[in-house]
């Protein structure tokens, strides 16, 4: 793929990756396309990155059509990987459906962020747990406050360093909060797409979450509040009587790449994996009587975020023995160690930047 390229004068001094918090640094170049009714999806280059200039009547600054993904970069013996990137560009496309926006050409994308890549790769960071986190975002750009879908829009793609969010160790533990007044999406809503909107809406309960002392707000269902659907960002598991359980897709939940993931392997593996609707009395119950005996979270930050104790109705109870339990941890190794090739890809999950 051949993309106009616009170098910049100066390249910015490289961070030291220990110091960087999550999603502030970015990397010298981007990746730009345009669309309008006319040419469709044109004009991809890599360009400096650099601030944008929008008029105040642009619309997505009044009607939210935003979009994005994220996936990571990996360094392994001095060569770039992916993990998976072309399910992050297909739900891009379902997210796009869903907010009455432009699809993209999914070749095209990924085929534009491999060669940003390619020049951004003394970016990549190669230490344990660390990687180049990858946002590519689609919003609107018209000109216009009348209400009505976008008639132009913008496709960005940007890179930024992160660190590993664990010790050098191994995986840490987070507490949780159950959310019983706010609601993230509805079935019938925006929830399975990937809108920026979802996130702006659970930061509230996130808040009072971190001021009574949690990590992450544990979502139940939109309609009746009593289903589990998310955990914070992430898609939610748990290990009951030695089996997997998850809730299913039911269009208010995000359908996470690491969530498929994790199905894909551990059914794999031999374990049983339930997609059920999962009520939180039966969930608490599960805790009390100890057939619960690990929950964690499932998203491309962490990939695996274990708990060690819930909130469920202003009571606290402890996740098995607080500890990170071995499920969580095989799977957590297995895929990270495909990520980093430094377990067996049998799925064909890692795609290699040549």
């Amino acid at each position: 793929m051949s993309l106009k390229f616009v170098e910049r004068q100066q390249l910015k001094e490289k961070p030291n990756i220990k110091e960087v918090a999550f999603g502030t640094t970015f990397t010298d170049y981007m990746v730009s396309a345009d669309y309008n009714k006319d040419d469709g999806w044109h004009d991809f280059k890599i360009i400096p990155y650099e601030p944008l200039s929008l008029d105040p009547s642009t619309a997505v600054l009044h009607y939210a059509q935003t979009v994005f993904e994220g996936l990571k970069a990996y360094k392994v013996d001095g060569e770039t990987v992916l993990f998976r990137p072309e399910e992050n560009f297909k739900r891009l496309n379902r997210s796009l459906e869903r907010l009455s926006m432009p699809k993209i050409d999914e070749n095209q994308a990924l085929e534009s962020l491999i060669e940003l890549l390619k020049i951004e790769k003394d970016w990549v960071p190669n230490g344990k747990g660390e990687a180049l986190y990858i946002r590519p975002v689609v919003f609107a750009t018209s000109k216009s406050i009348n209400v009505l879908p976008s008639s132009e829009y913008k496709f960005l793609i940007i890179l930024s360093p992160v660190g590993g969010l664990f010790s050098q160790d191994g995986l840490g533990t987070t507490k949780i909060y159950t959310e019983d007044k706010y609601v993230r999406a509805v079935r019938g809503g925006v929830g399975e797409a990937k809108f920026g909107g979802n996130y702006a809406s659970s930061m509230l309960a996130q808040e009072y979450a971190n001021e009574k002392g949690y990590s992450q707000v544990l979502w139940l269902d939109g309609v009746e509040q009593q289903y589990l659907e998310e955990v914070g960002a992430m898609n939610i598991f748990f290990v009951k009587n030695g089996e997997l359980y998850t809730p299913k897709l039911n269009g208010s939940i995000l359908p996470g790449v690491t969530r498929k993931s994790i199905i894909e392997f551990a059914r794999d593996r031999g374990y049983t994996v339930h997609e059920d609707r999962i009520h939180i009395d039966d969930f608490k119950k599960g805790l009390e009587d100890g057939s619960v005996t690990e929950v964690f979270g499932a998203g491309t930050a962490a990939v695996v975020a274990p708990v060690s104790h819930l909130n469920i109705h202003g009571e606290e109870l402890k996740v098995g023995d607080g500890e990170v339990g071995p499920v969580a941890k095989e799977i957590y190794d297995t895929l990270t160690g495909i990520q980093t090739k430094r377990v067996e890809d049998k799925f064909n999950w890692v795609k290699e930047v040549k």
